[in-house]
C-alpha cells in the first residue's frame, strides 16, 4: 500500500508539473486552438483510449445527477477527485506502459472507484466495466492492466478513507446581529456542509491555505454599491436586468463542477489527446475542485456572510446610509442553503477555467449545454470567458453580491495554481 501511494504522488507530481510548465504541449496537444492537429491515430487507438476516461467520468455524472444516488453530507467533488486520482494512478505510473494494457488498468480503477463509493450501483457499474474491457485483447498486458487499476483504486480509497468527510456535520447556530448569516426564506433550510471546512485536502494541505480576506464592512461604500447591483439585478421581477442576463441567471443553475467537467470532456476531444493525457487532465480539475470546494466552505463558514435577501430585506439594520430595506424582495432563483462569502460559482468557474486555460490555452472556442435549460447552449471563446458569466450569473439570479463573485474568482485561482504546482502535496 506505502509503495503504491508513493508512485501515486510520483504520477501525480510529475504530470502536474509539466502540465504547468508546458500548458497545452504537456498534455499531449498539437497546440492550443488546432483540434485534432498532428494527433497521430486522432480518431483510433488515441479516440479509444481518451474514451475510458471520459466514460467514467460521465458515469459518475449520470451518478450525480440522479436523485438520492450521492449522499447528502458528502460532496461529489470528493468523488470525482477520487475516480480521477485512482485513473491516473493507474494509467500514468511512472513505467505504468511496459508490459500492461492502460485502457484496462484505467477502466478496471474507475470502476473499483465507484463500486466502492456507490454500492448501489454496482450492476449497472459492472455491466460498463465488462463492455470496456471486452474491446481491451486477451493476454498478459490486459490482466496486468487489471491489477493495476485494482491496486490503484485500493490505494486511493484507503488513503481518503478517514479525510473527514464521514463527521457528522455540526448544527449551525445563526447569529443575529447586522450582517451575520442566517437560513433564508421562503424555507429557511438548515445551512449545508458545516463539517466540509475539516475535511483534508487533496493537495493544498490545508483549507485556509488561500482564506480569502474579510468582505466590504457593511458601513463601507462598496457594500453598498454591491448589495444595490443585486437589489436591481437579482430581484425576481427586476425590470434592470437584460433578457440575456435572465438566461445566463438559468443556464448556470445546476452545480457548477459538472458543467466544467463537460466542458472538459468536449475539449479532450476536441484537441485529440489520448488516454493519458486525458487521465491527467481530469485529476487536475478534479482534484482542484475538491480543494476549491473546501477552501470556499472554510470561507463560508468563517465569515459568516449573510445572503442577499437578508441582507436587502434587513437594510435598515446595517448603519449603511446608501442601502434601504426591502421587505418583499425576492431572488430570482432559490438561494443556496450557506453563508454567501465567496461565491462558490466563482471558486469553481475560475479554478475550471485555470485548469483548462493550462492544459489547453486561454484562447479555445468552445459550446457549453446546460443541465438546468435543456436545450439550450452558450458559446465562448476563451476559458476566462465562461468562468466570468458562470460567476456573474449569481448576481442575475439574486443570490451573491459582486464581493462575493470577485473573492470567489481570487481564491478559485489560487487554488488552481497551487494544485497544478503541487499535485499531491499535504
Amino acid at each position: 500500500m506505502r509503495r503504491t501511494l508513493a508512485v501515486a504522488g510520483l504520477a501525480m507530481g510529475t504530470a502536474f508539473a509539466l502540465t504547468a510548465a508546458s500548458g497545452a504541449q504537456a498534455a499531449g496537444t498539437p497546440g492550443a486552438g488546432t483540434p485534432g492537429a498532428g494527433t497521430p491515430g486522432a480518431d483510433g487507438p488515441t479516440a479509444r483510449g481518451r474514451e475510458v476516461v471520459i466514460g467514467w467520468n460521465r458515469a459518475l455524472l449520470e451518478i450525480v445527477r440522479t436523485p438520492g444516488a450521492q449522499p447528502a453530507t458528502v460532496h461529489p467533488t470528493r468523488s470525482f477527485a477520487i475516480l480521477h486520482t485512482a485513473i491516473v494512478v493507474a494509467a500514468a505510473s511512472p513505467g505504468g506502459g511496459r508490459g500492461r494494457s492502460k485502457e484496462a488498468a484505467a477502466a478496471q480503477a474507475g470502476h473499483d472507484s465507484l463500486a466502492a463509493l456507490y454500492p448501489a450501483r454496482r450492476a449497472d457499474l459492472d455491466r460498463r466495466l465488462a463492455d470496456e474491457l471486452a474491446k481491451v485483447p486477451d493476454g498478459h498486458a490486459k490482466a496486468a492492466g487489471i491489477r493495476a487499476g485494482r491496486r490503484a483504486a485500493a490505494a486511493v480509497l484507503a488513503d481518503r478513507a478517514h479525510d473527514g468527510s464521514d463527521a457528522t456535520p455540526p448544527p449551525f447556530v445563526p447569529g443575529d446581529r447586522p450582517g451575520d448569516y442566517r437560513p433564508t426564506p421562503p424555507t429557511f433550510p438548515a445551512p449545508v456542509f458545516t463539517h466540509w471546512a475539516a475535511v483534508r485536502p487533496f493537495a493544498l494541505g490545508r483549507g485556509d491555505r488561500f482564506r480569502s480576506a474579510p468582505a466590504p464592512a457593511l458601513a463601507s461604500r462598496a457594500y453598498a454599491k454591491g448589495l444595490n447591483e443585486v437589489k436591481s439585478l437579482g430581484q425576481d421581477t427586476s425590470t434592470t436586468r437584460t433578457a440575456d442576463q435572465t438566461v445566463q441567471a438559468r443556464f448556470w443553475a445546476a452545480p457548477i463542477q459538472n458543467y466544467w467537467n463537460e466542458i472538459a470532456q468536449n475539449a479532450a476531444r476536441r484537441h485529440g489527446i489520448g488516454l493519458v493525457a486525458t487521465a491527467r487532465l481530469f485529476a487536475a480539475l478534479d482534484r482542484t475542485f475538491a480543494d476549491s470546494v473546501i477552501a470556499f466552505y472554510d470561507g463560508k463558514y468563517h465569515y459568516l456572510v449573510w445572503r442577499p435577501i437578508t441582507a436587502i430585506r434587513a437594510a435598515d439594520t446595517d448603519g449603511n446610509p446608501a442601502t434601504h430595506a426591502d421587505p418583499n424582495w425576492n431572488p430570482l432563483a432559490a438561494t443556496p442553503p450557506d453563508p454567501s462569502y465567496p461565491g462558490a460559482h466563482s471558486v469553481v468557474a475560475e479554478a475550471g477555467a485555470a485548469v483548462l486555460s493550462t492544459f489547453f490555452g486561454p484562447s479555445d472556442r468552445f459550446t457549453v449545454t446546460s443541465e438546468a435549460l435543456p436545450g439550450v447552449t452558450r458559446s465562448f471563446t476563451s476559458y476566462q470567458d465562461a468562468a466570468d458569466e458562470a460567476g456573474l450569473s449569481r448576481i442575475y439570479a439574486g443570490v451573491h453580491t459582486r464581493a462575493d463573485h470577485v473573492a470567489g474568482e481570487l481564491l478559485g485561482l489560487r487554488v488552481a495554481r497551487f494544485v497544478l504546482t503541487h499535485g499531491v502535496t499535504g
